[in-house]
């Protein structure tokens, strides 16, 4: 080994041997398939599945190779190379026409899931990625690290370079690969390996149908795991540039990236909508907005010490910490299971927010009572409504909170006839009532409260471009709100109080 070069041959060996003594101790093994993808490589393909070692020829279900209409004899080399080996595991497909890169990872997707593999790992057939580093990709799956592994050429400092990448190719994946983290919030050394292996339940749970035939396929798969919320494990992998002939152009690749990570963060801002990224329906887990001009530490301000306090949909309890700080006894009420429910809670109410009959405590109990981003959820929030009306005290205050569907970047989207709904914020799915402030204000008077006091929140640059850059900008944006609460607050927080001389007729 020269002086400084990694010992690739060393780490291959350890790791395989380490799955040598996995199937020794009879252990567990996945079901795995290796899917190798094609497109020309007439001159490569025989050599990279000879490449593979053989512990994991035994050890895997099945190697498909999926000929993306090559115009080349490489379906007859891997047909050739089936019948000379006498290799039963190796299956060939040729596609009738040509898909695009992504389009053959498609088939051989749904492929290994219609197979029922538990597990497929995507190997390029020109040998541009090592097949002596598939057991240093299984590995991880086998200590239960992840679900989804990726080879990476950058993990090793001065390996990609010393193993051949084109000093632009090295700058162009640092650039784009530094865009994407700082975007989607992760920490990867690499985005632009097609080097990995993937769980089929994951894949299962992705739209990654929906996603481009072209090269850039990659990246939005990597989107769609990171909405998931699945972990991604990397590996390091030597770099091999060798006369294998790429097809990738490089102005459009990272065109095409750019675009998907702005569409991507435009839809999680509600500002488009995007079957990609729709990866779940569920309700949103509404955690705990930390700057200090966010509407959950506005109402921390507001809420005096030692109260009586009613969080009405308080989901896992995220102000709680606050109120137990300021001796408050704090009574819970949300749809959650109780036993998920923070402890701290003096008590905690289980119910069906849209068809509760009344809140189980007499008149004037509560000296606060907490709508946080709640009403909006409700179909009869007069309903609710009414019922916290009768609980709080004649002195008691309500703090409701709501988004504000006036938004100037709401009213622009109107204009162009785009309603994007999202998974979260303004646009959430599940809102069922959407507010202008002079709507939401209509609301708490109907219901019979005063409003003593109304506080504008910023849009949350923070939760969009992270915390320092964003947090700045939040501040910056601020003095916006105070200027024209209509058009430019994210959320609107009022402060309510009973309605002394309001009373209410019902129908019989």
């Amino acid at each position: 080994m020269k002086k400084g070069r990694y010992d690739w041959a060393a780490a291959f060996k350890e790791d395989e041997l380490f799955i040598k003594r996995w199937l020794e101790a009879g252990r567990p093994v996945p079901r795995i398939g290796i899917f190798v993808v094609a497109y020309n490589h007439v001159n490569f393909l025989a050599r990279t599945l000879k490449r593979i070692p053989p512990l994991i020829l035994d050890m895997v279900e099945e190697i498909f190779v999926f000929d993306d209409a090559s115009k080349d004899d490489t379906y007859l080399v891997a047909e050739g190379f089936k019948k000379v080996y006498d290799l039963k595991k190796l299956t060939i497909h040729r596609q009738p026409q040509n898909r695009g890169y992504g389009g053959n990872q498609k088939a051989g997707y749904i492929y290994a899931i219609k197979r029922g593999l538990d597990y497929v790992i995507l190997l390029h057939g020109d040998g541009q990625y090592a097949p002596e580093a598939l057991p240093s990709l299984i590995r991880p799956i086998l200590e239960e690290k992840a679900k989804v592994v990726f080879g990476s050429r950058m993990l090793i400092p001065g390996e990609a370079r010393r193993g051949g990448m084109p000093l632009y190719k090295y700058i162009g994946n640092k650039i784009l690969t530094a865009y994407e983290n700082l975007f989607l919030g992760l920490s990867l050394s690499e985005y632009h390996s097609g080097y990995r292996l993937y769980s089929t339940k994951v894949l299962k749970k992705i739209p990654f149908t929906l996603n481009s035939d072209d090269f850039h396929f990659d990246t939005e798969i990597i989107v769609q795991i990171r909405e998931l919320g699945e972990k991604i494990h990397e590996i390091p992998i030597p770099s091999y540039y060798g006369d294998e002939i790429c097809y990738v152009n490089g102005i459009k690749y990272a065109w095409n990236i750019f675009r998907t990570i702005i569409h991507y963060k435009l839809y999680q801002w509600g500002l488009r909508e995007d079957g990609r990224f729709k990866i779940t329906s569920f309700r949103p887990s509404y955690e705990l907005k930390k700057h200090p001009l966010s509407s959950h530490i506005q109402i921390v301000r507001i809420i005096p010490y030692n109260k009586c306090v009613l969080d009405i949909r308080c989901g896992y309890g995220a102000l709680l910490p606050f109120l137990v700080e300021k001796n408050c006894q704090v009574i819970g009420l949300d749809t959650l299971p109780c036993d998920k429910i923070d402890k701290r809670f003096f008590h905690y109410i289980r119910c069906d927010l849209e068809n509760i009959s009344e809140i189980p405590y007499p008149e004037n109990t509560f000296d606060v009572v907490i709508l946080a981003d709640v009403l909006e959820h409700i179909k009869n929030p007069q309903k609710l409504l009414s019922e916290v009306r009768r609980v709080i005290k004649p002195d008691g205050i309500v703090i409701a909170s709501t988004g504000n569907i006036a938004l100037f970047l709401y009213r622009i989207l109107l204009l162009f006839g785009l309603f994007p709904y999202s998974k979260k914020g303004i646009l959430d799915e599940t809102h069922v009532h959407l507010y202008t402030f002079k709507t939401f204000c209509q609301l708490m008077r109907q219901a019979g409260f005063k409003i003593i006091k109304v506080v504008s929140t910023p849009i949350p640059f923070e939760l969009i471009l992270g915390n320092k850059l964003g947090g700045m900008l939040t501040y910056l944006y601020y003095p916006l709100t105070k200027l024209r609460k209509t058009l430019f607050a994210y959320q609107f927080i009022l402060v309510c109080q009973k309605e002394v001389f309001f009373t209410t007729t019902e129908k019989k």
